[in-house]
């Protein structure tokens, strides 16, 4: 009896990945490169400036929207770059290379536990998560400085 509900248990979970791919991988075997945005948009608001992005589905940006509202310091690092760093490390489930890298990324850099926001071009690199992406223009993130930074979530 045990035997028979064990092949039945097994068959059924196949014949579900079979014809709900999406559905039986789930967050584990999404591509970081081609994720989907969600209704979850947030809100960088910094000297005078507000940038508005929407968060994609993968478990590091659900971690970094369970933390808001923050309020943070935002600077800018090298000439492509803004970033503030976070009260505690995001998970890091589910990340991995991504190749379609383009300003208006947000994304958290794990080693360092900061949020990013490129307002240049950049390049894949190793604890990079693509977190989401920028509403409308870069250019209040052109503005170079060290700013208070609120982050909260967007209605």
């Amino acid at each position: 009896m045990t035997s028979q509900l064990h092949r039945r248990t097994v068959l059924a979970g196949s014949l579900a990945t079979i014809m709900f791919p999406p559905l039986a991988f789930g967050q584990q075997g999404r591509d970081p490169a081609n994720q989907e945005p969600t209704n979850m948009k947030v809100r960088f608001s910094f000297d005078r400036h507000t940038v508005n992005a929407t968060l994609y589905d993968n478990p590091s940006a659900r971690d970094f929207a369970s933390m808001l509202p923050l309020d943070l310091k935002i600077e800018d690092y090298s000439n492509n770059e803004k970033i503030a760093y976070l009260p505690r490390k995001l998970t890091e489930d589910g990340s991995g290379p991504f190749g379609n890298e383009q300003p208006g990324d947000v994304c958290y850099y794990a080693p360092w536990g900061d949020v990013i926001l490129f307002y240049a071009s950049y390049r894949y690199s190793s604890g990079l998560i693509r977190l989401g992406r920028v509403e409308g223009g870069i250019e209040p993130m052109l503005t170079r400085g060290e700013f208070p930074l609120r982050i909260e979530r967007a209605e």
